[in-house]
């Protein structure tokens, strides 16, 4: 199902589960890959929408190059991915790096993105808790599989992944402002144990237009694998109905004019 393209002068590994409906973009988390989350996110989406997913520069499959883990490269890419293989409007479904770029994607072109769902973002670089430094203390089974996937040389795991945890502390860094010009739906998802602090997912869901939010309990920042189910019934219900909310007793939404 997946595939290497030439996505401007560089393989990329990019899948599509075909299906006649509108276009749904799936964004892996940063040292992640595409095969890490996309079964717990495909039983949403794969029976109404036409679903695409690729392995970031440096990630998965595809083949480092340099400057790649930056998320304004990042955030270029996807909108390469974008116009030259989806060639259309997407929702657009990222967790953790990849919700970063999705928002960062709807403000640089809004007119690519339908709406976002946001899992475990953190659209600044101070909204995590924080992190241990790396120590090279990497699972076997991890450096094994990356030996198989990855086109760059085994040692680069350990480069790469030093690489990822400075850049984490300095970016990303989205201005609140910016935030506040996304237009389209978002659905704001994290865990009620989660690495993003949750006055930080709360700032998102607040500057968004048209967000919504949702806290999974009993998950941290793996909730995509640790409650799939509540996370795909969540996306579900938001793809499934994208107007503004009507609700009972609105307090910081106005029912909207008709």
């Amino acid at each position: 199902m997946g595939s290497y393209i030439n996505l401007r002068g560089h393989q990329v590994f990019s899948y599509e589960w075909p299906h006649d409906g509108e276009a749904v973009v799936l964004l892996h988390g940063g040292l992640s890959q595409t095969s890490h989350w996309d079964t717990n996110i495909l039983p949403a989406v794969e029976d109404s929408f036409n679903v695409f997913g690729y392995d970031r520069t440096g990630h998965g499959f595809t083949g480092d190059r340099n400057g790649s883990f930056h998320f304004d490269f990042q955030t270029n890419e996807a909108i390469e991915y974008l116009e030259d293989v989806v060639k259309e409007p997407a929702h657009l479904i990222g967790y953790s790096d990849g919700a970063n770029i999705a928002l960062m994607v709807a403000i640089k072109r809004p007119d690519l993105v339908k709406s976002i769902v946001s899992i475990a973002a953190n659209y600044h670089h101070s909204g995590i808790h924080p992190l241990p430094d790396f120590d090279g203390n990497i699972a076997q089974e991890d450096r094994d599989e990356y030996a198989i996937t990855s086109p760059d040389a085994p040692h680069t795991l350990d480069e790469k992944i030093r690489k990822m945890s400075a850049i984490w502390k300095v970016e990303p860094d989205i201005a609140q402002s910016d935030l506040a010009t996304i237009e389209c739906p978002v659905l704001v998802i994290a865990g009620d144990d989660d690495v993003v602090r949750h006055e930080h997912t709360i700032d998102l869901f607040e500057k968004l237009a048209l967000g919504r939010l949702a806290i999974v309990p009993g998950t941290s920042h793996g909730l995509v694998k640790e409650k799939p189910a509540i996370v795909q019934a969540l996306i579900e219900d938001f793809l499934g109905d994208l107007s503004y909310p009507v609700t009972r007793m609105p307090y910081k939404r106005t029912n909207p004019v008709t």
